[in-house]
């Protein structure tokens, strides 16, 4: 099994990176394979909302001069997403929320690439913010119908310069046990498809309230 990381960051060796690093640890003493992309520091811009993706349905954003539609083959041949980030404005780092909006767009309208994956989110913050961060992240996970394993607290880990995080005794046990839960519960996704099939994916009903 291969779990596939992606650090929100700009810093290749931050807090963030360490947080996932910590969850990778306990995923690797398991035998599961991992692998960090580093999503910060790329030129991501947002979504057009132009919806090529959702006529043309061919698992591809549009926009083709970044690593997006890379990343989400990626994503389709894992089997389990975390989703890591720092706080910036007590939010999502922007070039993070621009790859999440384009990707898991692209994800939805081709009948849920991630459906019954395993997924799950850590953050990195100074002081304050880490709560609204994670629920975003945890957006992106919960509409794909993906499986997230908890930890025994928040998944947030606390530091300001690059390998504080490891000084925050909580915040580090937080994504060891985060890294052990998902650990098992990518093994016991495995073994239930030998004998019990998902349930069909359900055609989308989309609403609003303008009449």
């Amino acid at each position: 099994m291969k779990v596939i990381g992606f650090n929100g960051s700009p810093r290749k060796k931050g807090n963030t990176v360490c947080s996932l690093n910590t969850v990778f640890s306990e995923l690797e003493k398991e035998g599961i394979e991992t692998e960090m992309i580093h999503v910060g520091k790329e030129k991501i811009q947002g979504c057009r909302a132009c919806f090529t993706c959702a006529k043309k349905r061919d698992q591809r954003c549009a926009i083709e001069d970044d690593p997006v539609n890379e990343w989400i083959q990626k994503m389709k041949d894992a089997d389990g997403i975390l989703l890591g980030s720092p706080v910036h404005f007590s939010g999502v780092a922007g070039t993070m929320k621009s790859f999440l909006d384009r990707a898991f767009f692209v994800i939805s309208v081709n009948n849920g690439l991630l459906r019954h994956k395993v997924g799950a989110s850590v953050v990195a913050v100074r002081r304050s913010g880490g709560l609204p961060t994670m629920n975003s992240l945890n957006h992106y996970i919960c509409y794909s119908e993906m499986i997230m394993p908890c930890s025994n607290y928040w998944n947030v880990a606390h530091g300001m310069n690059p390998g504080e995080m490891e000084q925050d005794g909580e915040g580090k046990q937080i994504m060891e046990v985060l890294g052990r839960n998902m650990a098992w519960l990518l093994k016991i996704v495995e073994m239930g498809k030998k004998e019990l099939p998902a349930p069909e994916p359900a055609a989308k009903i989309m609403t609003n309230f303008i009449r």
